[in-house]
């Protein structure tokens, strides 16, 4: 027989929390070994004993089977002198220490769970805060690390019995599950506030039902009920009652925006909508997103007829299935699909806390269920939507965040950072150990709660991680709260820290290129980043370009023609003011005036305040030029009159303009409307003594194709069709010239209008078709959602630099 050997196994990533220890308990009894395994700040500690070949089969199979939550970065062994005598093998309570692991992110129900929760012979039976090692809240809990119930907002529930028996018992699948609890100990649902002192569990199972059986018959009444949810509250009604659901947009003043749908029934969705594998495969996932799905067209007269008001303007439905057993029962006891929407008022963060959910949802729900277990991290719902064969992150929260992402190869040695974000769509970035911790989706700063709540939840995630930044990161344009946040309050705290600032579309593209684990030392690829807005290298107002970039240097190669944005930000609100603009950077406004001035649109323009904006225009008062795609859309929808007047949330017009698309791709991969194309104009711009020769798109002539087209009363589907082609088709024709002016070999796409289907479906087709590598973004928005990553690696990159070039 050969010799014991004893070695120390180091697991680093996501294995705290996710029942990484009874895993390892397991194997170890299988493989009759013993030793010990524990909790520290670095991730989980293994000490085991047993003969060579036990040990190395012990690593192997930790890395195959471990729990469904689990994220390995790393497994490290090595060999421990002396004899360690240990006896059998035990789990050691947890040590602190400094941090160098991870918190999990919450996890939808699983089976088990599940399971019980709907048998009536179970203990958990209908207990709506149900859970396990393989499901259930995380981050939505946790205050400190190591995650044990003393460091979450479940530390005011001491265990019973029962659950203690089954956190104590290595070969329970709740075995150190944090959160375990029942209706004899944990948390408790109220349809009010109070304060009553606990009753035994028959009573506490009969109240449960009872406040339950109170909101079904709230819902089928027509009534808006507030849900306490993992994350936050949610605002819930009847999805087929039409009252219902436009009183409650009337109560939150969310008056276009798209609702979230919630129902337990896979065939319910698939009746709804067109529902692929892949789309399948998210909608169950552990992750159970929001997915946008395309409507059917054509639905059974049994089925009930969703509210318009639902997704008004729109062919997608963003359905979800229940993630907590309380959704799960809900949506069970009601049968048909609910509305479930954040519980906020609109641009506002969604309520975490009871009281604040008594003061101010009151006003719009007709019921508030309370449960009592505190929410320590606010939590939003991600969305997903499949496009290209792949499905994409829309907005990053619950179930991804704040799951790390390794950084390409290159990075490992990175410095602690900072990465303040965007403002809009805001999150940040944490960057340490050569991994990136992005946040949950923050929402839009300009908000004061919303920032309050940035700013909690970025210290929330510096004590987690234990990061004292090296360099701080913040957005170039000088105006957005993340950057004046960055480069005060945060400099202010850590003077020590160096301040980066990082251009907003080389940051889109940094995003890209990292999280398709582009390595540090790479060629540059060509970027285009297709958004709204963003402060350039100039000091004017990008927002379609063609950059030649890797992650530390960028050159504009290529743009959209500037175009005023009459009135600032304003103009975003009011689209018809885009328009406006771009019909004067095409024609003489006297020209449009006798050669279209028959049309609906000339005349929408002599009722609105034209004087003074030509004087604003004339005179650069507030009318600052934009190279920006997201404005294009907005001036193309307000012409054919697709929310013209106002814009009731970002990216309205652009996002019904898409949906009037009627064509498809051809076999060959490409878009061919049935009257063709619109045409732009391009020139190029030759180089100075500060800038690149560049390349530019003139939306000019599209505009008299499109006009003409509104005269002869042409379809929006077919407006819409034409322009999106012809803007495919300029794009491509610049890559084309592009690529035979530089030695690219892979085109990054990245921005805010890339999360157009339309649009990121054709490009990357051409783009593959001209034997050119395409990269897109999957795993992080390409809205500036997933800006802050960019801001983190160009920092990193930029320092690495530095530090090899003092080395040589």
């Amino acid at each position: 027989m050969s010799a014991i050997r004893t070695h120390e196994i180091r697991v680093r990533g996501t294995v705290q929390g996710v029942g990484f220890r009874p895993t390892v308990y397991k194997l170890a009894a299988r493989e009759k070994l013993v030793g010990e395994v524990l909790n520290d700040s670095e991730g989980v500690l293994i000490r085991i004993s047993g003969q060579q070949s036990e040990l190395l089969n012990f690593v192997k199979q930790l890395d195959l089977e471990s729990p469904p939550l689990a994220k390995i970065d790393s497994i490290e062994a090595k060999a421990l002198p002396g004899d360690w005598n240990f006896k059998d093998f035990r789990i050691c309570p947890s040590q602190q220490g400094t941090v160098a692991t991870e918190v999990s992110a919450d996890a939808a129900t699983c089976e088990a769970c599940l399971a019980e929760l709907l048998d009536a012979d179970e203990h958990r039976y209908r207990y709506p805060f149900t859970n396990c090692t393989h499901c259930g809240p995380r981050i939505s809990i946790v205050k400190r690390i190591p995650y044990d119930r003393g460091n979450s907002t479940m530390a005011p529930f001491p265990m019973c019995d029962h659950c203690r028996a089954e956190y104590s018992n290595p070969m329970d699948r709740r075995f150190h599950a944090q959160p375990v609890a029942c209706f004899d100990c944990g948390p408790t649902l109220r349809l009010e506030l109070s304060h009553e002192g606990r009753s035994d569990v028959a009573n506490q199972r009969q109240h449960s039902d009872q406040v339950l059986a109170q909101v079904d018959t709230a819902l089928r009444q027509g009534k808006i009920v507030a849900i306490r949810g993992i994350g936050g509250f949610h605002l819930c009604c009847d999805a087929a009652n039409h009252d219902a659901v436009k009183t409650l947009r009337q109560r939150k003043h969310r008056y276009a925006k798209p609702f979230a749908l919630m129902t337990h029934k896979l065939d319910l969705i698939d009746a709804y909508c067109e529902v692929s594998p892949v789309e399948h495969e998210q909608l169950t996932s552990n992750n159970a997103p929001i997915v946008l799905l395309r409507q059917k067209q054509q639905l059974p007269d049994t089925l009930p007829r969703l509210s318009e008001d639902i997704a008004p303007g729109s062919d997608l439905y963003g359905f979800m299935l229940p993630y907590t057993p309380l959704h799960w029962l809900i949506t069970r006891q009601f049968g048909n699909p609910l509305v479930m929407t954040s519980g906020n008022l609109s641009k506002q963060p969604q309520i975490i806390d009871n009281r604040e959910a008594q003061e101010q949802l009151a006003g719009i729900a007709d019921l508030i269920l309370y449960h009592d277990r505190d929410i320590a991290n606010r939590i939003d719902d991600s969305v997903v939507r499949c496009m290209a064969g792949q499905p994409r992150i829309m907005r990053r929260a619950r179930g991804y965040a704040p799951r790390s992402f390794i950084l390409p190869p290159g990075f490992a040695s990175s410095p602690e950072i900072v990465a303040c974000g965007a403002e809009l769509k805001a999150t940040f970035c944490l960057l340490k150990n050569g991994a990136a911790m992005v946040s949950q989706h923050q929402g839009d700063l300009e908000d004061i709660s919303t920032f309050d709540d940035y700013v909690k939840n970025l210290r929330l995630y510096q004590r987690l991680y234990d990061v004292a930044p090296d360099i701080i990161v913040a957005d170039k344009h000088p105006e957005y709260v993340s950057s004046k946040f960055a480069k005060h309050e945060l400099a202010a705290e850590y003077p020590a820290a160096s301040i980066i600032e990082v251009q907003h579309h080389h940051a889109h593209i940094a995003s890209c290129l990292a999280e398709n684990s582009v390595p540090l030392a790479s060629a540059p690829v060509l970027g285009i980043a297709l958004d709204g807005l963003g402060f350039g290298d100039d000091n004017s107002l990008w927002g379609g370009e063609f950059l030649l970039a890797d992650y530390t240097t960028s050159t504009r190669v290529g743009r959209l023609k500037p175009v005023a944005l009459p009135g600032g930000a304003q103009a975003i609100k009011e689209p018809w003011r885009n328009t406006y603009a771009h019909l004067l950077n095409a024609m003489p406004w006297d020209e449009f005036n006798r050669r279209y001035g028959d049309l609906a649109l000339c005349r929408y323009f002599q009722d609105q305040p034209l004087e003074i904006l030509e004087r604003m225009l004339a005179e650069g008062i507030n009318s600052p030029p934009a190279s920006s795609c997201g404005r294009l859309f907005d001036a193309v929808a307000a012409a054919v009159d697709l929310c013209r007047s106002h814009a009731r949330y970002e990216g309205q017009g652009a996002i019904e303009l898409e949906m009037k698309v009627s064509g498809r791709l051809d076999q060959s991969g490409l878009f061919k409307p049935q009257l063709g194309a619109y045409q732009f104009a391009t020139r190029l711009i030759p180089a100075t003594g500060q800038t690149a020769a560049l390349w530019e798109i003139d939306a000019a002539p599209m505009w008299f194709e499109l006009l003409d087209d509104i005269r002869r009363s042409a379809a929006t589907e077919s407006i819409a069709t034409r322009f999106h082609a012809g803007l495919v088709e300029v794009i491509d024709s610049v890559i084309g010239k592009l690529a035979e002016q530089h030695p690219i070999t892979t085109v990054a796409l990245s921005g805010g209008c890339l999360q157009n289907k339309v649009l990121l479906e054709n490009l990357t087709a051409r783009i593959q078709l001209r034997g050119l590598n395409c990269l897109s973004q999957t795993q992080f928005p390409s809205n500036d959602g997933g800006i802050s990553l960019g801001q983190a690696v160009i920092a990193a990159a930029q320092k690495l630099s530095a530090d090899a070039g003092r080395r040589s």
